[in-house]
């Protein structure tokens, strides 16, 4: 994922600036997901994953870090093997 870096307005300029970037996440439907009903969606993001309730998209995402949702496919892996 390539990202388009401008200088923030916050920055004070000099040598004390801060580059912000926009992310666009590419949502799919997670294999997680059960049914059509009970969908969820996830994007990769630099740092970890978005995830957003497939019925309302306009709601926003919810990021999440890399340890934190590598932890939770663990544990839905886990679940599955138990079943």
């Amino acid at each position: 994922m390539l990202l388009d870096f401008r200088k923030s307005s916050y920055s004070s300029g000099g040598d004390n600036c801060v580059e912000v970037a926009q992310v666009s996440p590419a949502f799919r439907k997670s294999s997680y997901s059960t049914g059509h009903e009970n969908c969820v969606e996830v994007a990769d993001l630099p740092a970890g994953a978005a995830i957003r309730d497939s019925k309302h998209p306009e709601l926003g995402f919810l990021p999440v870090g890399a340890s934190e949702w590598a932890a939770f496919a663990r544990m839905v892996a886990w679940d599955r093997a138990r079943a």
